[in-house]
């Protein structure tokens, strides 16, 4: 510790926790499992999460359609868009999370690391999947047949 309070970089202390090896004990341990965790999040959750949210911003420009007065239209639009927004900020986002986080724990005592990149990989081939569905085949083959939208 300086006189301003701070650690320097090259301070023990500092070095010891940036180093997070696989032996670390205590308080290193659970940084090691945080800063691991929060790469997983950053990168691969939430962008798929992202994904999931550009999806339902698809679908509502697909069920917009069926409403005539341009005025209307951005109603429904804003209102479904913010429905989308918070049921997957809201929902699905920690639901994924967690789900990670289970399958994170699950594997390394029974698969080491293979249980969670089968998980991920099952996410991305889910997420890619719903995008073919959405830009090959249209956006009508994502939803049930009661709820497409009626032919003109």
């Amino acid at each position: 510790m300086y006189a301003d309070g701070g650690r320097r970089e090259g301070s023990a202390a500092v070095a010891r926790v940036a180093a997070c090896p696989y032996g670390a004990r205590g308080l290193n341990r659970g940084f090691c499992a945080m800063k691991k965790n929060s790469v997983v999040r950053n990168y691969f959750v939430l962008p798929c999460c992202l994904l999931l949210l550009n999806l339902c911003v698809g679908l509502v420009s697909y069920k917009a359609k069926i409403v005539a007065d341009p005025l209307e239209r951005t109603a429904v639009i804003m209102a479904m868009v913010l429905f989308g927004s918070s049921l997957v900020g809201f929902l699905v986002a920690p639901a994924i999370e967690t789900l990670v986080g289970a399958v994170h724990r699950g594997s390394r005592r029974s698969l080491g690391g293979l249980g969670e990149v089968g998980f991920l990989l099952v996410l991305g081939i889910l997420v890619y999947w719903l995008y073919y569905r959405m830009y090959i085949l249209g956006p009508e083959h994502l939803l049930p047949t009661e709820w497409r939208n009626p032919r003109l």
